[in-house]
C-alpha cells in the first residue's frame, strides 16, 4: 500500500492547539493529525462491527421451546421439587 499526500487549509487557531498538543507528546503535527485520523476510523469500525453483532445475536431461535408439565403421571396435582422452590420464590 502507497502513500499519498493530502493537503489541508486549517483555520489558525485550530492549528495552533494541534501544534500544542503534539508538542505535549514530542510528536509532529502531521503525526500527531494521522494518529486522531487512525484512531477515529477505528473506533467507527468497532462501532459498526459492534452494530452488526447485535444484530446478529438478536434473531430468533428455530428450536421450539415444549412447555413443561405442571403434573407427572406418577402423581397428579404434585409438584416437582424444582418447581415448588420457583413457587415459594414467587410469593
Amino acid at each position: 500500500m502507497g502513500t499519498h499526500v493530502l493537503s489541508l487549509r486549517i483555520d489558525g487557531n485550530l492549528l495552533d492547539r494541534l501544534r500544542t498538543h503534539a508538542a505535549k507528546r514530542d510528536m509532529p503535527v502531521q503525526d500527531y493529525v494521522l494518529q486522531l485520523l487512525q484512531r477515529n476510523d477505528f473506533d467507527e469500525r468497532v462501532q459498526t462491527a459492534e452494530a452488526e453483532s447485535a444484530r446478529l445475536t438478536h434473531w430468533p431461535t428455530t428450536t421450539p421451546t415444549a412447555p413443561v408439565p405442571a403434573a407427572t403421571a406418577a402423581g397428579h396435582g404434585q409438584l416437582r421439587p424444582s418447581q415448588r422452590s420457583m413457587g415459594s420464590r414467587a410469593k
